[in-house]
C-alpha cells in the first residue's frame, strides 16, 4: 500500500505509531490486524479519497491564485470589482484552510506539529471504542428498545406460520434428529452410566420405599389384584407336583428317621404327596378357600406394617440398601442406558420411526396453533421478549465489551487509514464546501461593509 507524506495539505499521512499516536499500545490489548487489513474495496475507496483531496486542494490553490490576481488588479486600478473578488477569494482561502485543518486533525497532526486536540482518531481510539460501546448499550440494548423491536417483529405468529409448513417441520425434525444423534455419539457410555447409576442410587437412598410399597400393596389387596398371581402360583405348583411326584416322595422319605421301616417311609411320602396335591388343587379351584383368606389377611397386615411399623420399615430399608449395593443390580442399571441409547439412535435415524413421526406431527400442530391462536402467540412473544431482555440486561457489559475490546485491539495506524478510506471522500466535500461558503460569506461581508460605508 502506498504511503503518503505526513502533514501534506493535499494528501493523508500516517502516524506510524504502534498504538495510538504518541502512545504505546494498551497493555493486555490484542492487535487485531485482520480487522483493519485493507481490502480491494478499501484500496479503491482510498483512490477516491485521493482524487477528492486533489480537487479540494486544487480549489484552495485556485482561490489563492484568484486572490493574488485580484489584489494585483486592484493595485493596478482595475476598478471596484477587483476588491470584491479579492475579498471573496481571501475568505475562501480562510475557509479552505480552516476546514483542511479540521479534517486533517481527525486523523493526524497537521503538518506534523503535535497541536493539542489533533490526531483525534489515533489518540482517542480506545476512548471512542468505550463511548461507542456505551452508546450501543444505552440505546440499543435497553429493555424498552428490545421489547419494542421484538414485539413489532411478531415472532410467535411468524414462527407458527413457518412451522405449519410440512417442509419446514420436516427440516426441523431432521435437524433435531441429527443433533440428538450427535449428542448421543459424543457422550461416553461409561460417563452416562455412572451418572444414571449414581442418580438412581442416590434417589433410592434419599427416599424411604416401605410406605410407598405398603400403600401400593394395600390398594392391590383391596382391589383383589393379587388373586391372579395366587391363581398362577397354585396352578404352577399343582402342575409341578403332578410332574415330580417321585421327587417329592423321595424328599419326604429321605428326611425320615433311620430307625423307621422303609415301607412306613414310603407310605408317609405318598400320604404327604397326596395331601400337597389336594391342597393345591383345592386352592386352585376354590376362590373361597381358607388358605386364600389367610393369605389376604397376611398381605393386608403386611401392607399396614410397611406403612406404620418401625421395625418392618427398617428391615425393608436395609434390604433395599443390600440390593442396590450388589454389583448385579448396578450392572443392570448401567446397561439400561446402553439399551435406551441404541433405541433412541435407531429411532432418530429412521425417517419413518414413531419418534420422528410424533415429533413432526407435534411441530405441525404447534405451528398451526401458534399461527391461529393469539393467546399462544402472545405467550411465545412474551417468552422471547423476557429471554432477550434477560440476556441483554444481564450480559450488557459483556456484549458492549466486544466493541470496546475489538476497537482497543485495532492497530491505530491501520485503523486511521481504514476509517479515512471509508469516510475521507465525504470529509473532502467539507473542504470544498468550506472554500465555496467562505468565498460567498467573504463577499457578503465585504459588500455589507462597503454598503454601510465601513
Amino acid at each position: 500500500m502506498e504511503r503518503t507524506k505526513t502533514g501534506s495539505i493535499g494528501s493523508a499521512g500516517t502516524s506510524g505509531t504502534p498504538g495510538a499516536a504518541g502512545q504505546p499500545a494498551r497493555p493486555g490489548a490484542f492487535t487485531n490486524r485482520a480487522m483493519t487489513t485493507f481490502s480491494a474495496a478499501d484500496v479503491e475507496k482510498q483512490r477516491g479519497v485521493r482524487r477528492m483531496k486533489l480537487t479540494a486542494t486544487g480549489m484552495l490553490l485556485f482561490v489563492a491564485l484568484v486572490y493574488v490576481l485580484a489584489k494585483w488588479a486592484s493595485n493596478e486600478g482595475a476598478g471596484a470589482w477587483a476588491s470584491y473578488v479579492a475579498a471573496a477569494a481571501e475568505a475562501g482561502m480562510v475557509g479552505a484552510l480552516a476546514d483542511w485543518f479540521a479534517v486533517t486533525a481527525l486523523f493526524r497532526h497537521p503538518l506534523g506539529i503535535p497541536i493539542p486536540h489533533t490526531a483525534i482518531i489515533p489518540t482517542k481510539k480506545d476512548q471512542l471504542g468505550v463511548t461507542l460501546g456505551e452508546f450501543v448499550g444505552e440505546n440499543f440494548l435497553s429493555e424498552d428498545v428490545v421489547r419494542l423491536r421484538l414485539r413489532a417483529v411478531g415472532i410467535g405468529n411468524r414462527l407458527g406460520a413457518w412451522l405449519a409448513e410440512p417442509e419446514h417441520a420436516d427440516r426441523v425434525t431432521a435437524e433435531l434428529s441429527a443433533a440428538l444423534r450427535g449428542a448421543l455419539t459424543v457422550l461416553r457410555d461409561s460417563d452416562v452410566q455412572a451418572v444414571v447409576g449414581e442418580a438412581i442410587t442416590r434417589r433410592a437412598d434419599a427416599q424411604e420405599v416401605a410406605p410407598g410399597i405398603g400403600k401400593m400393596l394395600e390398594k392391590i389387596v383391596a382391589d383383589g389384584g393379587h388373586r391372579r398371581a395366587v391363581d398362577l402360583v397354585v396352578t404352577r405348583a399343582h402342575d409341578w407336583l403332578v410332574l415330580h411326584s417321585d421327587s417329592v416322595m423321595d424328599a419326604v422319605q429321605g428326611g425320615a428317621p433311620g430307625w423307621t421301616p422303609r415301607f412306613v417311609d414310603k407310605k408317609v411320602g405318598e400320604r404327604v404327596y397326596k395331601e400337597l396335591l389336594r391342597f393345591c388343587a383345592e386352592m386352585r379351584d376354590m376362590p373361597s378357600h381358607p388358605a386364600r383368606g389367610a393369605l389376604d389377611r397376611f398381605l393386608a397386615d403386611f401392607a399396614a406394617d410397611l406403612q406404620s411399623d418401625t421395625d418392618t420399615r427398617s428391615r425393608v430399608e436395609r434390604l433395599k440398601g443390600e440390593v442396590l449395593g450388589r454389583g448385579e443390580v448396578q450392572d443392570l442399571i448401567a446397561s439400561a442406558w446402553t439399551a435406551v441409547r441404541s433405541m433412541i439412535v435407531s429411532a432418530a435415524e429412521d425417517e419413518r420411526s414413531e419418534l420422528r413421526l410424533r415429533v413432526r406431527a407435534s411441530l405441525l400442530s404447534l405451528g398451526a396453533q401458534m399461527a391461529a391462536d393469539k393467546k399462544v402467540q402472545g405467550k411465545v412473544d412474551k417468552w422471547v421478549e423476557d429471554a432477550a431482555v434477560y440476556v441483554v440486561t444481564t450480559y450488557r457489559r459483556e456484549i458492549t465489551s466486544l466493541i470496546t475490546d475489538t476497537v482497543a485491539g485495532w492497530d491505530a495506524e491501520h485503523t486511521t487509514r481504514k476509517i479515512e478510506a471509508n469516510i475521507g471522500r465525504d470529509l473532502q466535500f467539507i473542504r470544498i464546501n468550506g472554500t465555496v461558503v467562505g468565498s460567498l460569506a467573504g463577499l457578503l461581508i465585504y459588500t455589507v461593509s462597503r454598503a454601510l460605508g465601513a
